[in-house]
């Protein structure tokens, strides 16, 4: 009787240790590398993002990440691969407000709603940049000058990178809220459109406070923050410069995937970006650049990337830009 009752507990004993196997020897996402897939060069912005996020991730999980370069038109090239690829999970996007921007104006047939739209992580305030050698550097000039020319037939000059892109828009936006008129001359990146400015070929370029680091000829006329950023304590805001509705025109970056991920992954990714944002390294290597580090997710970062598609569309068909 003892040894019948000694089999029975052996075969239950066997019978949940089988069923608490799989859960035990199946190792949680990921089981290998995770590729952080950039849409510009190895150097521009967003690659370098990546790339310090790939050091710290690995910090923060013991896990691998590895960053890899795909660009063309504009992030298009970029996003249409990652779709291409499984939703498991390993191929992160490190992208910011820019390709949003040109799906618009290149009327690409992606739809954003097939990303999951994890994390958006830096802030970084819109400003116009001078040079401070031209005798037109201020805003105050820059303003003055814009509408002497207008009365002459002529139309003071502004660069950037990219016809339709997110600096042009703010172009627009600015020259509307000044009642000022201006041409703005797109440049295929923004280090082009900066030697532009660098050799007094340009009044105005439309880009990011941290643009003018290592630039000591080069100042930011007007921020668009409601503060001014300490690293850059002699920027002035446009509400200090008495220009209205100005206060909140930004370059966002950030992490997304395409939509349907394991509900592991969406996990992994979740506990990753909250630890980053607390991160003192990562705070440290956002704020040094003049860059407001944040944390959004999903359905708020979601809701920001269609609220910023509605806007460019809007602006670039009133500009006739967009047809």
């Amino acid at each position: 009787m003892r040894s019948k009752y000694l089999i029975s507990g052996i075969v239950t004993f066997g019978i949940v240790l089988g069923a608490m196997l799989p859960s035990v020897l199946v190792a949680k996402f990921p089981k290998k590398p995770i590729t952080i897939m950039v849409y510009v060069k190895p150097g521009g912005g967003i690659d370098r993002d990546s790339r310090k996020l790939a050091i710290i991730g690995e910090r923060l999980t013991g896990h691998k990440f590895v960053v890899k370069n795909k660009p063309g038109a504009g992030g298009i090239v970029a996003m249409k691969y990652i779709l291409s690829q499984p939703a498991d999970g390993y191929t992160l996007f490190g992208t910011t407000k820019s390709p949003v921007y040109k799906t618009v104006s290149a009327k690409s047939d992606i739809n954003l709603g097939d990303f999951e739209w994890l994390a958006m992580s830096m802030s970084d305030p819109e400003a116009l940049i001078t040079h401070r050698e031209q005798a037109v550097n201020t805003w105050e000039q820059v303003v003055a000058d814009a509408k002497a020319l207008e009365k002459q037939g002529k139309r003071q000059i502004w660069v950037g990178p990219a016809a339709g892109g997110l600096d042009h828009v703010m172009a627009m936006k600015t020259w509307k809220a000044a009642g000022i008129k201006a041409k703005y001359i797109p440049f295929k990146g923004g280090k082009k459109a900066m030697i532009e400015l660098l050799g007094k070929r340009g009044v105005v370029y439309v880009g990011n406070a941290q643009d003018i680091l290592g630039q000591p000829k080069l100042k930011v006329a007007a921020l668009s923050r409601s503060t001014r950023l300490s690293q850059f304590p002699d920027a002035p805001t446009f509400k200090e410069l008495g220009v209205k509705g100005m206060d909140n025109e930004i370059m966002w970056r950030g992490f997304a995937i395409k939509k349907g991920i394991p509900a592991d992954a969406r996990e992994f990714y979740d506990d990753l970006f909250t630890k980053l944002m607390k991160d003192s390294e990562w705070i440290e290597y956002v704020s040094k650049k003049g860059v407001d580090p944040v944390y959004y997710k999903h359905d708020k970062f979601y809701k920001i990337v269609m609220n910023d598609k509605a806007d460019v569309t809007r602006w670039l068909k009133n500009a006739g830009i967009l047809k």
